[in-house]
């Protein structure tokens, strides 16, 4: 039996014991893997490192190391992560509804975990934590892959992980490494469906993609971030160059950065200059439609692919739209329905957004950086999900539950 199905099913062995686990179990385990993250911080930054050096002498891109990067800072915040995480309401056991039929039958709907949890991921640490936590959080048990990018660090985190399960006297096997990177790992964990109950891709396009394509166990797929920026002409000038400033620039390695700002032409008569003036401070290099080209000399000829990109980098393409709806009809084109924005002080206009625009989440006057499970007070997220089944936006504790319904009658038989 090789590495994904021995450990899938050890996996699936010990559901029923982490579906019985207490809140406080629970928590107590949560606080325990905040206290080791934080106690082996040396070796965690050290291990670390021989991803990096790798990284280097391969030519990764500067944003692809800042991802994969561990820091004592970046550790800290993992680990207060994780006791948000033990502090939120466990959801398990959590009653949705109750009713009663004519017949007497009382019926409940409670929440219950997924089971096994498989996370396949690019060169992104901090999933492996997340993911961890979260699962752990609801009485889930999670068998992650990452990427050979990152696999120093990630064996090097679970292990820390799985000290302070034993601590905690839980099973270890609730968190496992799938330590051999090969492509066909990942294609074993994308048909093991007698041990696997649900997929989570979080990643690129091309790795999205693969795992749509080629599993048979369940997905719950997380998309690319092409993001935009919709600039009215209400705008204020000095909001709007916070906003789009922050949205690209903050940290444009990850997905909820702005890839595209979509400015009114009459706004950008007035204002374009400034806007790109302050991007231009940050190092953001511009690809434009022949409007913006002709506006300011700095704007390259944007191709077809620079439209659709997921950029991740100080890059940002513009465009000149004459009416919201053009604006809307971009986004549709070649949004991801991740994350959009308005900038605007026009309500009808703000209202028609928000209700036509088709994302996970949308934007009045406000960075597309908190689309983030942090920062909607989830603790932490295992990814964020853009399409409409199951879950959508940053997946939280809630999202890695399902229900079952619990019937209590007196005799009751169906005639």
């Amino acid at each position: 039996m090789n590495e994904v199905y021995s450990k899938a099913k050890e996996a699936q062995s010990i559901t029923h014991q982490l579906i019985n686990l207490t809140t406080d179990e629970k928590n107590h385990a949560l606080t325990l893997i905040a206290t080791c993250l934080r106690q082996n911080q040396s070796y965690l930054i050290k291990e670390n490192e021989k991803d990096l050096e790798f990284g280097r002498k391969n030519g990764m891109s500067e944003t692809m190391l800042d991802r994969l990067t561990l820091t004592a800072e970046r550790l800290n915040e993992m680990a207060s992560a994780v006791e948000q995480v033990a502090s939120l309401r466990d959801p398990i056991g959590e009653l949705i509804e109750e009713w009663d039929r004519p017949n007497g039958l009382n019926i409940q709907n409670v929440r219950v975990p997924l089971g096994v949890i498989g996370m396949i991921y690019e060169a992104r640490p901090n999933v492996t934590v997340d993911a961890a936590s979260l699962c752990l959080k609801t009485g889930n048990a999670v068998i992650l892959r990452g990427s050979s990018t990152a696999i120093h660090s990630n064996v090097a985190l679970v292990s820390v992980l799985q000290k302070a399960l034993k601590d905690a006297s839980l099973p270890i096997e609730a968190i496992q490494l799938i330590e051999d990177t090969s492509r066909a790992t990942a294609e074993h964990l994308f048909t093991c469906n007698e041990y696997v109950d649900v997929l989570i891709p979080r990643g690129g396009a091309t790795l999205i993609q693969a795992v749509i394509e080629k599993a048979t166990v369940p997905v719950i797929e997380t998309g690319v971030g092409n993001c935009h920026i919709y600039i009215d002409d209400s705008a204020e000038i000095e909001l709007a160059k916070k906003i789009v400033v922050n949205a690209k620039t903050q940290r444009p390695s990850v997905c909820n950065t702005a890839e595209t700002v979509i400015v009114h032409e009459t706004w950008a008569r007035l204002h374009l200059k400034e806007l790109l003036d302050a991007l231009d401070h940050k190092g953001v290099t511009f690809y434009g439609d022949t409007a913006s080209m002709a506006m300011d000399e700095r704007i390259k000829e944007a191709s077809e692919t620079d439209w659709a990109d997921e950029y991740l980098d100080l890059k940002l393409a513009v465009k000149i739209a004459p009416s919201l709806n053009e604006a809307m009809n971009h986004i549709r084109q070649y949004g991801t329905k991740h994350s959009e924005a308005i900038i605007s002080e026009t309500a009808a206009n703000v209202s028609r957004f928000q209700q036509s625009v088709d994302a996970a989440a949308i934007y009045h006057n406000a960075s597309t950086r908190f689309t983030d499970g942090f920062e909607f007070g989830f603790g932490a997220e295992i990814g964020i999900s853009t399409q409409k089944l199951h879950a959508r936006g940053p997946m939280g504790l809630k999202a890695l539950t399902s229900n079952k319904y619990l019937l209590t009658g007196n005799g009751q038989i169906k005639g």
